[in-house]
């Protein structure tokens, strides 16, 4: 960030042709904010938060905001869970329910907030708004489970392993655990990526062709 805070990381096309690019910076400052806002939220070291914003819309830029800074506030992410510490879901309630409180993030293109929460979670564009631009995180061990799911679990070591992405790529990645390890090595590779996981592959082509971004096969 201190280096290309301006540079595109994260360009998330979504219905419609909506269109979000976020840059290193931005993104280095949606994390912090997050970090503030789960610090707020009591979690902490061994926490474990059940993002089911990643499981149900795996390629918006939102869900790769949230895992990072759980990450970064030293907590795991647990899709498995029955009692998490924190929910994070999308517009809708959590599903699983759980009595636990957490945030709904409204995916709007430009953020925007939620006009009426589900019930028991807190509106994430209003909360995260508010906290500062600037965050002391506590990061997870590498070698704890950082992702939880039925048939995953990666550390960070895990992650920090993959081949490194340099250029700018484009996925439609259908399950949470694809955009995370694309943007994980988009992270280490200081590529930038473009998610259009709505978009059919010939549109996805298109679009590809337009933000010069790589395919991979």
């Amino acid at each position: 960030a201190a280096r290309e805070g301006g540079t595109p990381l994260l360009t998330w096309y979504g219905a419609a042709g909506a269109r979000t690019e976020l840059s290193v910076a931005s993104v280095e400052n949606c994390g912090a904010k997050t970090v503030n806002l789960l610090a707020e939220a009591d979690v902490e070291a061994g926490s474990r938060v059940r993002l089911e914003v990643s499981r149900d819309h795996p390629a918006h830029w939102m869900s790769l905001i949230w895992a990072l800074a759980v990450w970064d506030a030293g907590a795991s992410v647990d899709q498995t869970t029955a009692h998490p510490d924190l929910v994070v879901t999308g517009p809708q309630g959590p599903d699983p329910a759980t009595d636990t409180s957490g945030f709904a993030c409204s995916l709007d293109a430009w953020a925007r907030p939620l006009p009426e929460p589900p019930a028991g979670l807190a509106d994430y564009t209003g909360e995260a708004l508010a906290q500062p631009d600037a965050a002391l995180p506590d990061p997870l061990p590498v070698d704890v489970p950082a992702w939880v799911s039925a048939d995953t679990s990666l550390s960070l070591t895990d992650l920090a392993g993959l081949e490194p992405i340099h250029d700018r790529v484009l996925i439609r990645p259908a399950d949470p655990v694809e955009a995370l390890q694309v943007v994980t090595a988009v992270l280490l590779g200081g590529g930038s990526l473009v998610l259009a996981a709505e978009a059919e592959p010939a549109v996805a082509a298109r679009i590809a062709d337009a933000e010069r971004a790589r395919i991979p096969r």
